[in-house]
């Protein structure tokens, strides 16, 4: 039942930024004289409701969005009977078109600034722990997975550069800027020699997929006994956690990748496998039947003490975490407005980029880790900012586009053609909604 840690982390994320969301119009609204019908947390059906002054404040049972009705405003209720009334002085539709704009543009803003405190509250509450690139370097390199070698990486290698320029942390190697880069590569060390190694433009895409960041590159490990698994040979023989490798049928190994590789293509050949592990100081041999067999059955163990001299830790002050916290929210931003300029001109493919509410619940993890909970719903408030600025009727962006273009133009579109623009972008959001979620599903198997 672990999937219902993350499923409960997405309905908080969700209902606290649809909350504040919403809220941003309602209180524009207010503050102009309009008319708040009603402010809805979920779709319906309604499950609970109260009502304080003229505004019905409920809790939905589809939590995956949100509403404000407005009075006399074209919106998803699609009320053309209250439309074919005379205005009246506390609808939408009454108020001058600057005004109606600054109403469509409150939750948008009202997130960016969500998402703007979150990132301020996540670098002062928890500060920064990365991996020091050149210690990880001395530490043997890069173990390169399945997407590593792909793209011409090696176990081995030691990245020293990306993009021709040095730089301090591990962390920088799949950081979104830098998989997101024109023409990005990398340089890495390999056998005494510097190599490039174009970084594809679609290598972000990749990330989508679940422990994809496990096959794209780690730092390298010792082969060290973690957890054993039950009835494995690992178990019957008896090892241990701390246990350390140090050579199978006779071929000596320093690093976790080479013993994976040698079981699964010299290993497998075998009918027996013997090995050799260090307990205590002690050196101890092992001989078991290998047939039909293709792992030992266990589960690599990282030490303490291995990576301290890689790991460095920053803790910020309150003062300085603001504008670290506030470049942070902007370059995340960015981030996403680059990776959607890149499926809208087909770098990357929509199938593979785009993720919906089990691919975001997913990210969240089967483990409550309040970190991690506060950093993607930091990146889900931006990004939801983002995408209802985007000009599609029945979004905020659509409101926006039309309100800006009777601002510019001094006429005002017609009502009708607001009531069909609004159907339109819903059978498109839709539709929008139906692919994403079937690619959620493809995905998962």
């Amino acid at each position: 039942m672990d999937w219902m840690i993350s499923l409960a982390q997405l309905l908080l994320s969700l209902s606290f930024l649809v909350a504040v969301h919403e809220m941003g119009h309602l209180l524009a609204a207010k503050y102009f004289g309009m008319r708040v019908e009603q402010f809805s947390i979920g779709f319906p059906p309604k499950l609970w409701s109260f009502r304080k002054g003229e505004t019905e404040y409920a809790i939905s049972a589809i939590p995956l969005g949100g509403y404000v009705k407005i009075s006399g405003m074209i919106d998803e209720s699609l009320d053309t009977e209250t439309m074919n009334q005379p205005p009246q002085p506390w609808e939408f539709r009454s108020k001058p078109a600057w005004q109606r704009l600054i109403v469509m543009l409150g939750g948008i803003v009202v997130n960016v600034i969500v998402g703007i405190i979150i990132f301020i509250g996540i670098t002062f509450a928890f500060g920064d722990t990365y991996l020091l690139k050149d210690e990880i370097n001395n530490l043997g390199g890069i173990s390169a997975g399945p997407i590593g070698k792909r793209i011409g990486l090696q176990s081995g290698d030691k990245i020293v550069k990306i993009n021709g320029h040095d730089f301090k942390y591990f962390d920088d190697i799949v950081r979104p800027q830098t998989l997101l880069a024109d023409n990005a590569y990398y340089t890495v060390e390999r056998n005494g020699k510097l190599v490039d190694v174009p970084i594809p433009a679609d290598l972000i895409q990749k990330f989508n997929k679940k422990d994809s960041a496990l096959n794209f590159i780690q730092y390298r490990i010792p082969p060290i006994v973690g957890k054993v698994a039950k009835d494995s040979i690992a178990d019957k023989v008896g090892l241990k956690e701390g246990d350390l490798f140090t050579e199978i049928n006779g071929v000596p190994f320093k690093y976790m990748d080479e013993l994976y590789t040698y079981i699964k293509t010299e290993a497998v050949k075998h009918d027996s496998i013997s090995f050799k592990v260090i307990r205590d100081g002690k050196e101890l041999t092992f001989r078991e039947s290998f047939e039909g067999r293709t792992a030992i059955g266990f589960a690599p163990m990282v030490t303490k003490d291995y990576l301290k001299k890689a790991e460095v830790t920053i803790e910020y002050g309150f003062i300085e975490s603001i504008p670290l916290g506030t470049e942070r929210a902007f370059q995340t931003l960015n981030t996403q407005i680059r990776a959607f300029g890149k499926v809208i001109t087909g770098v990357l493919s929509p199938k593979e980029s785009l993720s919906g509410p089990i691919g975001i619940m997913q990210a969240y993890g089967v483990e409550w880790q309040w970190e991690r909970f506060w950093s993607l719903t930091g990146v889900l408030s931006l990004v939801l900012a983002f995408m209802n600025l985007l000009p599609i009727p029945a979004l905020d962006g659509g409101h926006v586009m039309f309100l800006s273009y009777e601002i510019i133009s001094r006429r005002k579109p017609s009502d009708k053609f607001l009531e069909a623009a609004q159907k339109v972008g819903m059978v498109f959001l839709l539709a929008l909604m139906v692919f994403i979620f079937a690619n959620d599903i493809i995905k998962l198997f």
